[in-house]
């Protein structure tokens, strides 16, 4: 049994609006988190001006969203000039973390804020500042009394470790493009992982060296005591662009994700398609365990 999603038959969720200034070209790529029965979105989007700012979205289905018209987290330091993207949302120690990319001419950073509500942010800044870097995403608990958090120096997924979640240190590759597979050119973390009785859920994008390189999904399992070790990594996509909004649009054949959440035995997943609009796709937990099981590539 190959690990394929579902994609929802309302998708896509949402797309630009014409009349908001700062949403009118591209929504794209989302965090979600389910907090007291509530879905909450945080969205990046890009206007007239192409500087990509984060709007917010709640649902109580994890479907139907309502969103603000105004964006509720947007570009504040010289980090930021062309914007802040990519946001990866993590409940931790009962407040809610986000991570982000910051985007400037002087390259790009993992930088972090935090929240109670969505709409008040404390900002931490970058917190990996000599390199380019991307793709970050926290776990949801410490392990071995560390805070571990996920980050992409190209090709390779890293992970960090940290004290107090500003001084980041041991950076280490756990796994990088796969030379003749789906995932060839480079790799990174789509959602923060979920941890299972086998080990931590890892969702990820993999890149492949086509003309106009194409972004798939995928899964990795970790140990839950040393989430250096891959248990098992998917042998093909769990999902790849295929409808025409997925294939066509601002960047073309890209389907995307920082969002998984548990939902009524499933794991919804939110992925941006063709950095034109978000949209839905799901599988049943059981099928996912069964694939960890070894009923499956």
């Amino acid at each position: 049994m190959v690990l394929k999603l579902e994609r929802h038959p309302l998708n896509p969720l949402l797309s630009p609006i014409s009349r908001h200034h700062w949403e009118s070209r591209f929504v794209f790529n989302c965090a979600v988190i389910k907090r007291q029965g509530l879905f909450h979105m945080l969205y990046r989007a890009q206007g007239e001006d192409m500087v990509s700012r984060m709007g917010y979205a709640v649902s109580t289905d994890g479907v139907r969203f309502n969103r603000m018209e105004n964006p509720v987290f947007t570009p504040a330091s010289q980090w930021e000039l062309y914007g802040v993207e990519d946001p990866r949302l993590t409940e931790l120690e009962g407040r809610i973390y986000l991570q982000y990319t910051a985007y400037s001419p002087r390259g790009v950073r993992i930088s972090m804020a935090s929240t109670e509500n969505f709409f008040q942010w404390e900002r931490h800044g970058v917190i990996i500042p000599d390199v380019d870097n991307k793709d970050a995403a926290l776990f949801a608990e410490k392990i071995a009394e560390r805070y571990v958090m996920f980050h992409r120096i190209e090709p390779d997924m890293y992970l960090a470790f940290s004290e107090d979640l500003r001084k980041w240190t041991d950076f280490v590759s756990i796994a990088g493009p796969r030379k003749d597979g789906w995932d060839n050119l480079k790799i990174g973390v789509g959602a923060p992982p979920i941890k299972t009785e086998f080990g931590w859920l890892v969702l990820y994008h993999g890149v492949e060296n086509t003309p106009r390189p194409t972004y798939r999904l995928g899964f990795m399992l970790l140990d839950l005591e040393n989430p250096h070790r891959v248990l098992k990594r998917s042998q093909e996509p769990i999902l790849e662009p295929e409808e025409e909004w997925e294939i066509f649009g601002g960047v073309p054949n890209v389907v995307f994700s920082d969002a998984m959440v548990e939902h009524e035995g499933k794991y919804y997943i939110y992925y941006g398609a063709a950095d034109n609009h978000i949209a839905l796709a799901t599988i049943e937990k059981e099928k996912v365990f069964d694939w960890i099981r070894g009923m499956g590539g």
